[in-house]
């Protein structure tokens, strides 16, 4: 199986992004090899269980071959090694893609683990589109959902690769399970200095007083700020939310970046069922009374081969849709409305009323 050259991981203090072209951050999986590393030299619980992914032999198999397992191909019985191993004492680290993880996997990670509070970390790479060129087998658009359902399973989806470091070493604070979901690639950093991450905690990456976006992963979260950018130009405030965290979720936290806003917009690299905008809206929903738009993975992916950004602009998830559902969102504050208008576009206001908006449209 052919995989990306992986690039130097880079440290959880690394410099701000300057503006301009986007700059690429490291390959999530060499990040995350890098914090294993050091957890494996501090603790020496620490277990590797492999499945044949691919590098693990080469970093921490070389560095403690008694503490590196190559189980191959076989991903339920990786979950009823690592239950085992929990159970004597150690800390399994168990590695495979997270569609093996939770569909073929499913049963053992529920039974053997979670059913049982055992400390296994499940790292679970190429996460939702992250392997749209190698075909439907390996797309993972409903791991959200199932590890969601799994009580006590704590759930992270780092938006920043410079976040890996960090959410790793929390994650092995923890006494239970812990689910990590991971990229394959390199995707663009967030402008900005390095972010702080903190387990179970939502990050506002961006202030906006009219309508609030949340977004989990790399590609969605770039796609909120990209979004953001644009709508401040026209004068809308989008509040950016990095829910990184979707179990424990920091109910406290999104209420609050989510409050006196016109509505919320979620995005996701995951079916609508189950994953971030579920947890959103069943939060939310019960609390404020707020309209949600949930931009997600609709229709039938895998009809042509295409990388990860492409295949999820295709199935609807970008920058020009969160705009369009920011906008219609925030058109219902007065204040919006009056300086959409002065820009000479239409409003969701406009359409629905039937009243004419002020000046010509240029769509």
């Amino acid at each position: 199986m052919n995989r990306a050259p992986a690039g130097p991981p880079a440290p959880d203090d690394a410099p701000a992004v300057p503006s301009g072209e986007p700059v690429l951050g490291p390959d999530p999986r060499t990040a995350y090899r890098e914090a294993l590393l050091e957890l494996a030299d501090a603790d020496p619980r620490v277990i590797c269980l492999d499945s044949d992914t691919g590098g693990l032999e080469n970093t921490f198999g070389k560095r403690f071959p008694d503490r590196y397992v190559n189980v191959g191909i076989a991903e339920a019985n990786l979950m009823t090694v690592a239950a085992g191993l929990a159970r004597r004492g150690f800390v399994p680290y168990v590695h495979t893609m997270a569609t093996f993880a939770t569909m073929r996997a499913g049963e053992f990670l529920k039974l053997d683990v979670v059913g049982n509070a055992l400390p296994v970390r499940v790292v679970a790479t190429h996460g939702g589109l992250a392997a749209a060129h190698f075909g439907t087998s390996h797309f993972a658009l409903e791991d959200l959902a199932v590890t969601r359902a799994l009580a006590d399973l704590a759930v992270v989806v780092p938006g920043d690769a410079r976040q890996i470091g960090a959410a790793t070493r929390q994650l092995h604070e923890l006494p239970g399970p812990g689910y990590l979901r991971l990229g394959r690639s390199a995707t663009p950093l967030p402008p900005g200095p390095a972010p702080e991450f903190r387990l179970g905690r939502v990050r506002v990456l961006r202030a906006g007083a009219d309508v609030t976006v949340v977004a989990a992963g790399p590609l969605p979260l770039l796609f909120a700020l990209e979004a953001a950018a644009e709508l401040a130009a026209d004068g809308v405030g989008a509040q950016v939310v990095d829910l990184h965290t979707l179990h424990p979720l920091d109910r406290a936290g999104l209420l609050d970046a989510c409050r006196g806003r016109a509505g919320v917009v979620t995005v996701e690299e995951h079916r609508p069922q189950g994953g971030l905008g579920d947890a959103v809206a069943e939060v939310v929903s019960a609390e404020l009374a707020l309209p949600i738009a949930r931009l997600a993975v609709r229709g039938r992916p895998g009809v042509r081969v295409a990388g990860q950004r492409a295949a999820l602009e295709e199935l609807g998830v970008d920058t020009g849709a969160v705009v369009t559902a920011a906008r219609r969102l925030a058109s219902r504050r007065p204040a919006v409305r009056r300086a959409t208008a002065a820009a000479g576009r239409p409003t969701e206001h406009d359409r629905t009323t039937g009243a004419p908006s002020a000046g010509p449209t240029t769509r």
